[in-house]
């Protein structure tokens, strides 16, 4: 099993998480900007100003001491979560003009939505660069091993069978399968193969099998037991490794979604959820391996926080599309008492989660085994 230095675990989680915070906040930032709004803050981090300084257009660039994230804070904000300041309407009519809550709700949506937008965006670039410089792994799905006794075993597939469909969906790459299958907690798929020049459809059940990986963490996953035959690497251009890289992203926001479904219908514990502290071990754990395996690393993260950051809770940017929406269809924005309680709620939400995932964080540093075994 292979120790990471306990240092390293911060170290690897700034770098993982620094540079995530300030794309998606410059992605808030430069489409307000090219929207005329002017931003009074660009924060990386919270709380007390460690160092900053301010440009000629009057924004305020700092980090702040406590690097969960960041903000923008535009005119006419009244705080770092951008519920709009009283006082907005009384400012000058030229700042007016340049106020965020002046603008008109498609730009002011436009604006939110960039900061996750940019997020995959970043992600896309990543998965896009690994292409240009390793080529395109093509697999073809056809089953090149079975594992004895396996559910691919017992319903009887064979060697040279290739996979069509999983649920009805199509399966192009060897990858999609494990995708299709992994993370599905086990439920019978129906997969429809070729054989032969025939089609077939047969359903089976995966295994769920718990995997150790090389740092001692366990994971749950679900298993057919079949194996690829070799890959192929193909060197691309710049436009298919953009559209490579696309489909890498696209892949990844499905299983993410997948399995917030998961958490949110109770198919699956709590206890699964990681937050900050879990970052930062597997990124500790990714700077041991390597450059590439924590660049990757820092896609996958990339994704996550743009996908997060469009739930529809209020502190989040997916509240504020949905607030943006509601004026949008209504013609006129949300009572102000409504999204007052709605801000309330969402708090009150954000931070009952990150109490579960740091309980779940610190578990799996093993602190409550090791209490237990003092207790005990």
């Amino acid at each position: 099993m292979l120790d990471v230095p306990p240092w390293l675990y911060l170290i690897a989680f700034l770098i993982v998480l620094g540079p995530l915070v300030f794309v998606h906040e410059y992605g808030h930032y430069i489409v307000g900007r090219w929207c005329g709004v002017k931003a009074d803050t660009f924060s990386i981090g919270f709380g007390r100003r460690i160092f900053g300084w301010t440009d000629r257009r009057g924004t305020e660039w700092k980090v702040g001491w406590l690097p969960l994230g960041g903000y923008v804070q535009f005119a006419g904000d009244r705080d770092a979560v951008s519920q709009p300041d009283a006082e907005w309407q009384s400012l000058p009519e030229a700042e007016r003009a340049h106020s965020f809550p002046a603008q008109p709700v498609w730009k002011r949506a436009l604006i939110v939505l960039a900061g996750p937008l940019t997020n995959f965006l970043f992600a896309i670039a990543i998965f896009a660069a690994f292409a240009m410089v390793y080529g395109v792994a093509t697999t073809p799905p056809v089953i090149g091993a079975i594992e004895a006794g396996s559910a691919a075993d017992k319903a009887q597939l064979e060697v040279g069978d290739r996979i069509a469909r999983i649920n009805g969906r199509a399966i192009e790459d060897f990858m999609d399968i494990p995708m299709a299958v992994a993370f599905d907690l086990g439920r019978p798929v129906e997969i429809g193969i070729e054989r032969g020049g025939e089609q077939r459809t047969l359903t089976l059940r995966p295994r769920i099998v718990t995997e150790t990986d090389r740092f001692g963490n366990k994971a749950e996953r679900a298993i057919i037991g079949i194996r690829p035959v070799a890959p192929v690497y193909t060197t691309v251009g710049p436009v298919e490794a953009l559209t490579a890289g696309t489909a890498q992203t696209w892949g990844l926001v499905r299983m993410t979604g997948k399995i917030l479904g998961q958490f949110v219908t109770g198919q699956r514990s709590v206890k699964d959820m990681g937050g900050p502290l879990r970052i930062a071990k597997q990124s500790g754990e990714m700077a041991t391996l390597g450059v590439a395996s924590l660049i990757f690393f820092i896609a996958f993260v990339s994704i996550n926080l743009g996908f997060i950051n469009l739930l529809p809770l209020p502190m989040l940017d997916g509240g504020h599309l949905l607030f943006h929406a509601y004026e949008a269809v209504r013609r006129r924005p949300a009572p102000l008492q409504a999204q007052e309680w709605a801000f309330r709620f969402g708090f009150a939400v954000v931070v009952t989660l990150m109490l579960v995932v740091t309980f779940n964080d610190l578990g799996s540093f093993g602190l409550w085994d090791r209490i237990a075994r003092l207790i005990g």
